[in-house]
């Protein structure tokens, strides 16, 4: 009895199958034999791709429909911007000239000024006036100096769109212009003018996106630094180490620079500047003492400060 059902379940577990023998004898999936089975039954051949339902066809007639409206208002906009762009350049280049109009006209007057001023003072005082005003800034000034030029690489910016026309090329920025300025100060310069912008110990040189701005105004390329000053402040500038750098990035980059003598410059007034004047205000103790001695309750009134 032992060995006999010993036996049988050796035999039993003989005849169990494997997962390995089954994977191998069958290795389909039973859900496509059903699947299969299923389509011999219905006759139904499924249709390769994909297929669009009522949803769908909904959803893309109306994107379609959506974007053919965008386009419509983005076309029928176009010509609106365009006149208003160009409206906008009209206006900047009446301004302009209502500016320099104006600029004109506040150069008259001011030479009817000089005019009238030196001929209430007298020859002295006049001429003293005159040369303090050239030292200054505040004076028209003649005479012979350098002139130092600077320029874009070809391909540069464009004056109008601010774009750039190639890969990068060099542009003279405002720390050029403020060393080239500092330079010939140092060199020994009496007055410097940026293309025509004079420059006075209150000037300032700054950029303003892609502009360059000489006391706020714009100033373009290409730019001439204009300087008059005593013999031998060519050299000397040469010298210096605005003119040493510029040269080598010139080389390197193809930006422009070169330094001439010019006989007979002429370098305009600077504008008159907005100066502000401020009066010590009256302490406490001079207040009081000032009370005393005049008897009265009134206080000195105070001052005035910056006007």
């Amino acid at each position: 009895m032992i060995d006999d059902r010993g036996q049988g379940r050796r035999g039993a577990k003989g005849f169990t199958s494997d997962f390995l023998t089954e994977l191998f004898g069958d290795p389909l999936d039973p859900g496509y034999t059903d699947a299969a089975s299923q389509r011999e039954k219905t006759g139904r051949v499924p249709r390769s791709g994909w297929s669009v339902g009522p949803v769908s066809l909904v959803v893309i007639v109306l994107l379609g429909f959506l974007f053919a409206v965008a386009y419509r208002q983005t076309v029928a906009a176009e010509p609106g911007r365009a006149q208003a762009r160009s409206g906008l350049v009209a206006q900047i280049q009446q301004r302009q000239g209502e500016t320099d109009a104006l600029s004109t006209r506040a150069e008259e007057l001011r030479d009817e000024v000089n005019r009238q001023r030196e001929a209430a003072l007298g020859g002295s005082q006049a001429a003293r006036l005159r040369e303090l005003e050239a030292s200054t800034g505040l004076g028209r000034v003649t005479g012979d100096g350098v002139v130092v030029e600077l320029a874009d690489a070809p391909g540069g910016q464009d004056a109008l769109g601010g774009a750039t026309a190639g890969a990068g090329p060099a542009q003279v920025i405002y720390l050029d212009l403020q060393s080239v300025a500092n330079d010939l100060w140092g060199a020994g310069a009496e007055a410097i003018a940026i293309n025509g912008q004079r420059l006075t110990s209150t000037s300032t040189i700054r950029s303003a996106g892609q502009a360059i701005l000489v006391d706020f105004r714009p100033v373009t390329g290409p730019y001439e630094v204009s300087a008059i000053g005593p013999d031998g402040m060519r050299q000397r500038y040469e010298a210096s180490g605005s003119a040493l750098t510029m040269r080598q990035v010139a080389k390197v980059t193809g930006l422009s620079f070169a330094v001439r003598d010019a006989d007979d410059l002429a370098l305009p007034a600077a504008p008159e500047p907005r100066l502000r004047y401020a009066e010590p205000a009256v302490s406490s103790s001079a207040s009081s003492g000032g009370d005393e001695s005049s008897g009265s309750g009134a206080s000195p009134s105070p001052s005035g400060g910056g006007r």
